[in-house]
């Protein structure tokens, strides 16, 4: 398999660096970077999925990834130069002027930028800059062996956990390269109360019974979009409910079903957690489900959640930004009250209900409801 050449390498690639567009290997930054020298930026990880149908790559929840980068950098005193909209056309605009045409990796980035030597945030100059990159699997999503970290999950008053800072995923790096010297594939992560916190990149969720749990965010999270994604499919299209509370270590031991989620990860099933088998060991029907109508959604294949896709090609690409959130139901559903497109038979007909784009549906018909990919 021939290795891309690195981006410091490309010619023939182009990054958004502080207000420009400039050829990959022409963007640098000095030895002395702050950023470099003391870990003070914080950045976002968008993915991008190429449509063969569509012939559209369509970027996914671009608008809630911005915003959270927005206010990772509040946290951390970087003044970012560029709306939610700005930061979402950038990112069309890199994605055609590479002329990608496959599922890609988009990294923002905001960082102190002056070359000094002195650890503080305030009073030093604010960078960004902005690329994309072809990218497949960030982790296997066939089943993954995790381990339980020695490292213990940074704690809000150490480095805040709701921000993305590049800096505290050195506290990520030791976890995962434990996990992978010991034989795992990823690692789990604990609070320093010795409570389940996420992976080392990625948020986790249980199945115990008829339960879907994930620890809440005061357990020293990075409260994920991918995440939220998941609990909002969960709700609406099987029919569970996702609880938030704490977990402990032995109900990763006997869990029947466990999987990570993440914008790099996707939704990665777990199927042993120190050496110990989870449910049967392979994958179960909550995960494989949730997989199934997570692809569909990001590919752009169903028609409900189409307002979190922004096509960067499609003459609609300029106006596609969704102008209000998605809104959870505000009335629970009781577990197997399955609402949406992969509802099975045995749950019945359905009332109408509001779509991810807030409008009601019409009742539902062979197609109304139906992956996009499948209709005729």
């Amino acid at each position: 398999m021939t290795v891309p050449a690195p981006l410091s390498q490309r010619s023939d690639m182009v990054v958004f660096l502080n207000g420009a567009f400039v050829p990959a290997d022409q963007a640098r930054v000095g030895v002395m970077t702050h950023a470099l020298s003391y870990g003070t930026g914080c950045f976002e990880g968008i993915r991008g999925y190429w449509n063969d149908a569509a012939e559209d790559v369509y970027i996914f929840r671009p608008r809630e990834h911005f915003e959270r980068m927005h206010r990772s950098c509040r946290i951390t005193s970087i003044a970012l130069p560029h709306s939610v909209s700005e930061l979402t056309e950038i990112a069309r605009e890199l994605i055609q002027r590479n002329g990608l045409r496959e599922n890609c990796y988009i990294r923002p980035f905001a960082y102190k930028g002056d070359e000094v030597i002195g650890v503080k945030l305030h009073g030093l100059e604010d960078h960004f800059a902005m690329y994309v990159w072809p990218m497949g699997d960030y982790v296997s999503t066939t089943g993954l062996r995790c381990g339980v970290s020695s490292w213990r999950r940074v704690d809000d008053n150490m480095i805040p956990a709701r921000a993305k800072i590049s800096g505290a995923y050195v506290n990520s790096a030791f976890a995962k390269s434990e996990a992978l010297r010991n034989g795992y594939d990823e690692a789990i992560m604990l609070t320093s109360e010795g409570h389940v916190s996420e992976g080392s990149a990625e948020n986790i969720f249980l199945v115990i019974g008829n339960e879907l749990l994930t620890p809440p965010p005061s357990e020293n999270i990075l409260p994920g979009i991918t995440r939220e994604t998941v609990m909002q499919l969960a709700l609406r299209e099987l029919g569970r409910n996702t609880r938030e509370r704490i977990i402990d270590r032995t109900e990763l031991y006997i869990a029947d079903e466990i999987f990570l989620t993440g914008t790099g990860a996707q939704l990665a099933p777990v199927v042993e957690v120190d050496h110990r088998p989870v449910g049967l060991g392979v994958i179960g029907p909550v995960a494989s489900a949730l997989q199934r109508i997570y692809g569909d959604v990001v590919h752009g294949r169903c028609a409900d959640y189409m307002d979190w896709c922004v096509p960067t090609y499609g003459k609609n690409a300029a106006i596609a930004m969704p102008t209000a959130p998605l809104a959870m139901p505000t009335a629970p559903l009781a577990t197997g009250a399955a609402t949406g497109a992969y509802a099975t038979a045995a749950n019945g007909a359905h009332a109408p209900k509001a779509g991810a784009n807030g409008k009601a549906h019409k009742p539902r018909t062979p197609t109304s409801r139906t992956p996009a990919a499948t209709r005729k």
